[in-house]
């Protein structure tokens, strides 16, 4: 019923290239169909997501509504790993509500807007840890930011997840705790050795 298409490329994207899908994540072109349904030709972008196990078959005419879009550019990778830096910015709403804006920050496929789910939820080792909710989003936000992030930087994705985190260091309070730790075990290594 399907055959492959021989121009392997529609509406700018290509066979064999990488892809962001809102709502899973990164994926790749694998190729282009035509199949018939019910009487009508149908041109299909198929849509490979090694880490799902899943393949997905979008409608050509329907990519601009489901919101697939091109791998993101450096200067967007920049700005989300700047964002990881900032403050975390916390509304005082109800957890419900914000968990449905962390929800659909992460199914927006923005690569800036992820990076503030991922700020927004980290905690370090000194704060108190997350309820169950905020940790399945948290590492939901932190994977799809680590498979674009791996995706454009040709990096592993325990590369990136590394990357990430450096990035949370860096902002206010949160490596200072650790600093002051790592300093006093230091002093403590210092002192055993010299007695």
């Amino acid at each position: 019923m399907s055959a492959k298409k021989n121009a392997q490329t529609r509406l700018g994207f290509k066979t064999g290239e990488h892809i962001v899908y809102p709502s899973h994540g990164v994926g790749r072109i694998m190729a282009i169909e035509e199949q018939e349904v019910a009487g009508f030709k149908l041109e299909l972008f198929v849509i490979s997501f090694e880490k799902d196990k899943m393949t997905l078959r979008v409608p050509v005419p329907k990519i601009a509504s489901v919101g697939m879009r091109k791998l993101s550019e450096t200067n967007i990778v920049e700005k989300s790993l700047e964002t990881l830096q900032g403050r975390a910015r916390v509304k005082r709403t109800m957890w419900s509500r914000r968990a449905q804006e962390y929800e659909a920050k992460i199914n927006s496929g923005d690569l800036v807007a992820i990076s503030e789910v991922v700020r927004d939820l980290y905690r370090s080792d000194a704060q108190p840890e997350q309820s169950y909710s905020e940790r399945q989003l948290y590492e939901a936000a932190l994977d799809r930011m680590a498979r674009e992030l791996s995706a454009v930087q040709n990096i592993t994705e325990t590369e990136a997840v590394k990357l990430i985190e450096q990035n949370l260091l860096k902002g206010p309070r949160r490596g200072a705790t650790k600093a002051v730790e790592e300093a006093d075990l230091d002093a403590e290594i210092e002192a055993d050795e010299a007695a």
